[in-house]
């Protein structure tokens, strides 16, 4: 018996309706494991798959290892058929398997898609006919149908190929984009209440997707194909990107002209349309702001293109820790004091305030900036005991407590995490620099703002 491609996805839908569709979620990290417990919430069985045992071991013992998801709702999904394994055979027994790895820059600020190839190519040899396969991971529009779908249906075994709208056949798998929506830090929005925006490589790919995802989000958005949700994404966050470096420029000017950028912002947040505040900082951090531009950017020039404002907003904000250090020198200086040989304790390591996430934080940045400078440079945060080596630092470090604030040349607030006594900072330090306004309402001049 002939098996058709509506067959397949039809059979999908009615497992997802009957929540007895298996889910199969790569990258157990920041955007992988939240969505593994929505999914385990509506009592869906879900199987996390990653390469970093430490996490597997975590989870076997009803652990967590993110901060903002606490031990009890790994349990109660545990508790629902949630696992997590390293052993990718495991992959066809899955109904469906959604990829949620990084996809960070090279050291050339060129897209790194190692991590989608390599994923791709572990999963080729155990699709079977029906699988709908989605990748979430932000990238560049074509990554899924240039660069992901050929590397499925060269390796794996049946000759099976991806579901393009075609005559229907026994040998077929769906292929989705869904760009990830997680904001860390946000408990304003539900997860469930962000919309998912689905891009199917066909009909049929799309109709499967969206119901995989209404199974666990409120509303789910169909857009014509997997790059227009691509490039949904890359706008997202360009958006925010190109506003911060707008905001992030006017701050310098701000100083030069002796202006509160912060009480200009806070005034013009009071007209009800056609202006919504950003807010400057030290740097930009976290997986995608200050990713997503370049991965365009190199997307454009294939067709000879130049995203020339995308580009100026990516330079304003990559400077933006330089700018950090030349304050910090220039505060230290009115005291008669150097940079060089100066004690310097950086407040917050995380890219923002009240979360464990270290991804492209620009306080990294600012510490190797300080250390090649000359200063003696210690941190605190309470969300990091350590920190070691990463794809862009190496620092060994460990926390320092908050004890005798008095024997640094400069406190140096980096990520404003709430739990912080910011008074009790000030009146205890000998010099306060301020990327952050955290120190808001605090009128001391030991307090200089950056």
């Amino acid at each position: 018996m002939t098996i058709n491609s509506t067959t397949y996805s039809e059979e999908l839908k009615q497992k997802i309706a009957q929540k007895q569709a298996r889910v199969g979620i790569i990258g157990l990290g920041y955007v992988g494991l939240p969505l593994a417990l929505l999914y385990s919430e509506q009592r869906i069985r879900v199987t996390g798959f990653d390469i970093d045992q430490r996490k597997i071991d975590t989870i076997a013992k009803g652990g967590t290892y993110i901060y903002r998801i606490p031990a009890n709702e790994i349990q109660a999904a545990k508790a629902s058929g949630f696992d997590a394994t390293s052993d990718y055979a495991r992959l066809t027994d899955m109904d469906a398997i959604i990829i949620c790895v990084p996809t960070p820059l090279n050291e050339y600020h060129e897209p790194d898609l190692s991590y989608i190839t390599d994923t791709a190519k572990a999963i080729a040899p155990h699709l079977r006919a029906g699988h709908l396969v989605i990748l979430e991971s932000t990238t560049y529009p074509g990554t899924t149908e240039e660069v992901l779908i050929p590397l499925l249906e060269q390796g794996n075994k049946l000759g099976l190929k991806a579901s393009r709208g075609n005559e229907p056949n026994d040998g077929i798998f769906y292929v989705a984009f869904s760009p990830e929506r997680e904001d860390p830090g946000n408990t304003t929005v539900a997860r469930r209440d962000i919309p998912k925006v689905v891009g199917g490589l066909d009909s049929e790919a799309s109709e499967a997707a969206a119901a995989l995802y209404g199974s666990i989000f409120n509303r789910t958005v169909r857009v014509s194909s997997p790059a227009a949700a691509e490039m949904t994404k890359l706008l997202e966050n360009i958006y925010r990107c190109v506003n911060i470096a707008l905001v992030n420029e006017l701050k310098l000017l701000s100083l030069r002209m002796g202006l509160d950028i912060w009480e200009i912002i806070e005034a013009a947040s009071t007209k009800p349309f056609g202006f919504h505040p950003f807010y400057p900082g030290p740097g930009l951090g976290g997986h995608c702001i200050p990713v997503d531009p370049f991965y365009l950017s190199w997307k454009a020039k294939e067709w000879d293109f130049r995203t020339r404002f995308i580009e100026l907003a990516g330079e304003i904000n990559v400077g933006m820790p330089y700018h950090v250090i030349a304050a910090v020198a220039t505060a230290l200086n009115r005291q008669k004091k150097a940079l060089n040989g100066s004690k310097i304790l950086v407040l917050g390591l995380a890219y923002k305030k009240d979360i464990d996430d270290l991804r492209e934080s620009p306080s990294l940045t600012i510490i190797e900036l300080l250390q090649k400078e000359g200063a003696q440079v210690n941190y605190n945060d309470p969300y990091f005991p350590s920190v070691g080596k990463g794809r862009k630092y190496h620092l060994n470090m460990q926390n320092t407590p908050l004890d005798d604030l008095g024997q640094y040349d400069c406190v140096l607030i980096v990520t404003d995490h709430s739990d912080y006594d910011y008074a009790r900072i000030v009146r205890e330090s000998q010099l306060v620099v301020d990327t952050r306004n955290a120190t808001k309402g605090i009128h001391d001049p030991k307090i200089v703002a950056c």
